[in-house]
């Protein structure tokens, strides 16, 4: 029988374990995390969601302080599309967190980072070009386009010097998407180094509609690794989305895959950037308190537990301070659903906003608690503590688990004296 550590993931010369640890945003997939991955031998990934935001938390920079003084006059107006961000911010808080995780970076594995398309900021393709060269520029191992078709990110980056040099990936939970990012992607003749096929079953937003629940990753994975045998491309697939034990990982990489994407797992150890009351909400959660709805501004259906504060939270829009979801014209579905409600109770002090949510501000404190469907299994993977309470583990921990386990087994941690 074997295991995930019979496979290995080859970037040309480079030999990795095939595990990838998947980017959770905001600082929940953190530098601490994505260390991690790499020093046991594997891919960890950062995230550039609301880097300005994360900066300021963890380097003392004061990107938000400014945005908001710079635009403070604007707060009552529902008209956000004078609000900006400074490009030479962005660019000096991506260099800030990516550099800082390079330099620590130890063993022989890989740091990428995860950079989200719908990521709009009132000015789609310069912010997103900031993004992407900044990253390269700081010495990043390799960039996992997510959250969009990204059909015109490689334009963005086809005349940085890094640009064949860094692995460049993309999220796909469709073939069509895939063709369409090649299509688009062919007279610039460079391929992406890896694919990650997402399935239905992945934390947070989802490349699928509603019906989420029809399709099945190890069939779109096989329709996916036909057309490449067939088209004769030889790009490493990556699955991702309800891989829950190594015996799932092995399922994949014995039918074509080249590695396995997980994430819903390590949202329990001690190096997520999750405060330990809400992994504790993450690990007690049942199979009920998981739902898929609409209330991302983004337009995705999203995954997340049911008792997040987000959820019905009627805030004032953060545009001023934040604004990462206003699309290019300054607009964005949770300002239009929140000014709905005050124009249908015009006197309250307080009101509910079911439709949308303020994702920037809910992200940034913790309280929109994405999570991937098999989430109510985490309880399954520790220990109880006599005080109620669930044991944190280590990232070494899942990750070893996930390497070497077998037969659908998890590994506890030892017991706590």
């Amino acid at each position: 029988m074997k295991c995930v550590d019979d496979f290995r993931l080859q970037f040309g010369k480079q030999e990795l374990v095939p595990i990838i640890i998947g980017g959770m945003g905001v600082d929940i997939s953190t530098a601490e995390l994505a260390l991690e991955a790499a020093r046991l031998g594997g891919i960890g990934h950062i995230s550039d969601a609301m880097l300005p935001t994360v900066s300021d938390r963890r380097y003392e920079t004061h990107f938000i302080k400014e945005k908001l003084k710079q635009y403070k006059y604007n707060i009552d107006n529902s008209d956000k599309s004078a609000v900006k961000f400074d490009l030479g911010h962005i660019a000096e808080a991506t260099r800030l967190h990516v550099g800082k995780t390079m330099e620590a970076k130890r063993g022989e594995g890989m740091i990428f980072i995860n950079c989200m398309e719908k990521l709009t900021m009132n000015a789609p393709r310069e912010t997103l070009r900031v993004r992407l060269r900044t990253a390269l520029d700081a010495g990043i191992d390799g960039i996992t386009l997510s959250a969009g078709l990204h059909l015109g990110s490689f334009a963005l980056m086809e005349d940085h010097p890094r640009f064949r040099d860094a692995r460049l990936g993309i999220i796909v939970s469709s073939l069509r998407a895939l063709q369409l990012f090649l299509r688009k992607t062919a007279k610039l003749n460079r391929l992406p180094d890896f694919i990650v096929v997402e399935g239905p079953l992945a934390g947070g937003h989802l490349g699928f509609d509603m019906d989420w629940a029809k399709y099945d990753l190890h069939t779109i994975m096989a329709e996916i690794y036909m057309y490449l045998q067939t088209e004769k491309l030889n790009i490493p697939l990556i699955a991702a989305g309800g891989i829950f034990t190594g015996s799932d990982a092995v399922s994949f990489l014995e039918n074509g895959a080249a590695a396995v994407q997980v994430a819903t797992r390590f949202t329990a150890v001690h190096e997520c950037g999750l405060p330990e009351k809400v992994i504790q909400e993450y690990i007690k959660a049942t199979e009920e308190d998981i739902e898929v709805n609409t209330v991302s501004p983004t337009g995705y259906p999203m995954r997340m537990l049911k008792n997040s504060p987000a959820i019905g939270s009627g805030i004032r829009p953060g545009c001023e301070s934040y604004g990462y979801l206003l699309d290019g014209s300054g607009n964005c579905a949770y300002i239009e659903a929140y000014n709905r409600e005050v124009a249908t109770h015009p006197k309250a002090k307080k009101i509910s906003v079911m439709e949308k949510t303020c994702l920037c501000t809910h992200m940034r404190n913790f309280n929109c608690w994405t999570c991937g469907h098999y989430t109510y299994r985490l309880k399954d993977t520790t220990r109880r503590l006599p005080d109620g309470s669930y044991q944190i583990l280590s990232a070494e921990h899942v990750f070893r688990d996930y390497q070497f386990s077998i037969d659908q087994k998890i590994a506890l941690p030892d017991e706590k004296p």
